[in-house]
């Protein structure tokens, strides 16, 4: 571990250097490629730098212990020590956190579908909570939030929302909510006052660049027809609608959100990106044995991953067995101990199998 974190070192400093060469400087792509590179260094160079602080005052703290004869000095030094110990052990545990593997993606923005599933009416108000419950811990994370697709309901439900999440760490939050979210609650449509349980379902796609995933022109056949409303009617007289068909996957995106043909094109364009990246990805993963069993947040989109209980104001996380009793503040954005409690699941997974 040390011999890592010497390397990690090293080529931190290497990258300050870099980093103020004029030649670099005037380099707007290498300039970009360092400063990411060092910044996803700095917490694990910031960690090796307390740890050796520590380390030394804990070595000279044990010499003092070892040479010191005066009762009051020995017994400081003793307490002194002992808090040396805790902080070293938990700067330990820090840096392997720090080390373990990371998830390529988790810097990546993402793009979020939420379809109604089991359920009709109440499913697709349902899909309407989880999209507001987003964008709303979107906001408290700093992060922005662009709807790219959306066919609503009469009563304000959504029978599937697609949208973009842009800010730093968006995968590395979101990754977890990918499956089958379910609600018990009397719905607004029900006259007797009876209980119902409807699901909606969540992918959290990484947002894919150009670099990620290769789309040719000839390999697109490309679509427009007039946008629509709920209900189907026309809501405009131009063809700005735009379906898009991958004809080699056969994966089919089509965006109605803007008035311009180009717009929704190019959010066409970023949905289908994102979902062949995906695609990619599932591939790749069903080839690698056990490789997404680790992942808590990555199963399968049919998984049910969460309950959302009304009457009893409770939510309960079904992967790692939490349940908490504030559903009102959940679905108001407060996710953060439900991702921070799947984070330190899958971490301490990892971990156990690399020992």
């Amino acid at each position: 571990m040390l011999e890592r974190l010497e390397s990690i070192r090293s080529r931190y400093e290497e990258l300050n250097r870099l980093l103020s060469d004029p030649e670099v400087i005037a380099n707007s792509e290498k300039l970009r490629k360092y400063s990411k590179e060092q910044s996803d260094l700095e917490p694990k160079y910031q960690a090796y730098c307390n740890y050796k602080e520590i380390a030394a005052q804990h070595a000279d703290a044990k010499s003092m212990l070892e040479e010191e004869t005066d009762p009051d000095m020995l017994e400081m030094v003793k307490g002194e020590l002992e808090e040396l110990s805790h902080r070293k052990t938990a700067l330990e545990e820090e840096i392997r956190l720090l080390l373990l593997p990371r998830d390529p993606n988790d810097d990546k923005n993402v793009i979020v579908e939420i379809r109604g599933a089991a359920g009709g009416e109440e499913a697709a108000l349902f899909a309407a909570n989880l999209y507001r419950m987003y964008t709303r811990y979107g906001e408290r994370q700093g992060w922005k939030s662009e709807i790219l697709e959306a066919s609503t309901t009469g009563m304000g439900g959504f029978k599937e929302v697609v949208f973009s999440v842009q800010g730093q760490g968006a995968y590395s939050r979101l990754k977890y909510e990918s499956g089958a979210h379910r609600v018990q609650r009397v719905p607004a449509t029900e006259s007797g006052g009876r209980i119902h349980t409807s699901t909606a379902t969540v992918a959290v796609l990484p947002e894919a660049e150009e670099v990620d995933v290769e789309v040719q022109e000839k390999e697109l056949r490309i679509d427009t027809f007039c946008s629509s409303g709920p209900g189907g009617q026309s809501v405009n007289t131009t063809k700005s609608a735009v379906r898009i068909t991958h004809l080699p996957t056969g994966v089919v995106v089509s965006c109605q959100d803007e008035k311009s043909q180009i717009k929704n094109r190019e959010k066409a364009m970023r949905v289908l990106r994102a979902r062949l990246l995906d695609q990619k990805q599932r591939e790749e993963a069903a080839r690698m044995a056990d490789a997404r069993k680790t992942q808590v947040g990555t199963g399968d989109r049919s998984e049910r991953i969460r309950t959302y209980n009304y009457p009893q104001s409770r939510v309960t996380d079904h992967r790692i067995g939490l349940t908490l009793h504030k559903l009102d503040l959940v679905l108001d954005g407060d996710l953060d101990e439900i991702i921070n409690a799947l984070v330190l699941e899958e971490q301490s997974e990892i971990l156990k199998k690399a020992e």
